[in-house]
């Protein structure tokens, strides 16, 4: 049994890598896919994909930036740099106290907590390889994201017209509330009108926060002594590359077509390292972890939901 299930994952592994490839396939469905193979048949691969994982992950977020309009996202974040640095403050705090108060792995509960204030697997990408966290430690948290961005397309848009809120309303609180990009544009896209518009922008600029917070939670780590595999964190210097190429499609007209190109292949090459990433979990990992982890990620996502929805809904923003 136990050849069987060895001889089946080196089949079924290179086959899931390369369906990771296609777009149809999300990031989400890209985790779940590594996690269902690891579980049943097992990874014979483990040492290489380990070893593969964090520099895809690297080259996956620098070539994100080159999807981004710097000037776009400057303009929407100067109207709402309030309540971006006020939600962003708020969730990282209430995610640091819930982390103590479950006792929740402190790779863990920062990585949840980053999800959760920005925008999900993207973050936790971000974060991953500058506090060093194990693989158990990021499939956890991002299989917690992606289980709530689920949740969202489908509770979002009734909750909204229950809270009769307007489509520039019903935008902002998808980008403020719910983790991922993608789904964040499906809630909006189902709800309709202008929030679709809103949603994208306001989660887009909400995004680069992405590049402050990566370097103040390296430094945090390095000062505290998080727990890094072999010493010191990483510095994140993927994150210059991000920037750069950021700012090379928005301030050289010739490389947006090509920009666009690479940050619509970096999103599948993202979608093939949370592949890798589901892959390079363990049974033992996972019974070790425990569902502490995903109460962590509930009870903060619903804290987070609550008070922007309220803040909106007595327009107190926008």
């Amino acid at each position: 049994m136990k050849d069987f299930q060895v001889g089946a994952g080196a089949v079924l592994l290179p086959l899931g890598a390369i369906a990771c490839c296609f777009p149809q396939v999300s990031t989400g469905l890209g985790l779940l896919l590594g996690l269902v193979i690891a579980l049943t048949a097992g990874n014979p691969y483990l040492d290489r994909t380990r070893k593969l994982t964090p520099k895809l992950l690297a080259l996956s977020v620098v070539g994100l930036g080159a999807g981004m309009d710097l000037r776009v996202v400057a303009r929407v974040g100067a109207h709402g740099i309030l309540y971006t640095v006020l939600g962003i403050s708020t969730a990282l705090l209430l995610g640091a106290l819930l982390t103590r108060l479950l006792k929740v792995e402190r790779n863990v509960g920062t990585l949840i907590t980053v999800g959760t204030a920005i925008c999900g697997g993207s973050a936790i990408a971000a974060i991953v390889p500058v506090i060093r966290a194990k693989d158990h430690q990021a499939s956890v948290s991002l299989a917690t994201v992606f289980l709530l961005n689920a949740l969202a397309l489908f509770l979002f848009p009734p909750i909204g017209r229950w809270m009769s809120l307007n489509d520039a309303q019903f935008g902002l609180w998808s980008a403020l509330a719910i983790h991922d990009t993608s789904s964040v544009v499906g809630a909006a896209v189902a709800w309709g009108g202008k929030a679709v518009e809103i949603a994208t922008t306001v989660k887009l600029a909400r995004a680069l926060w992405i590049v402050p917070l990566t370097l103040a939670v390296s430094w945090w780590h390095a000062r505290s002594g998080g727990e890094a595999a072999h010493g010191k964190a990483r510095r994140p210097w993927f994150i210059a590359g991000f920037v750069l190429a950021a700012a090379l499609v928005t301030y050289v007209p010739g490389l947006q077509a090509p920009g666009h190109l690479v940050s619509v292949v970096a999103k599948q090459a993202l979608v093939v390292t949370l592949f890798l990433i589901g892959a390079n979990l363990t049974r033992g990992a996972l019974k070790a972890v425990g569902a502490r982890p995903l109460l962590l990620g509930v009870l903060l996502w619903i804290l987070v939901a609550s008070a922007s929805l309220a803040a909106i809904s007595q327009r107190l923003v926008f």
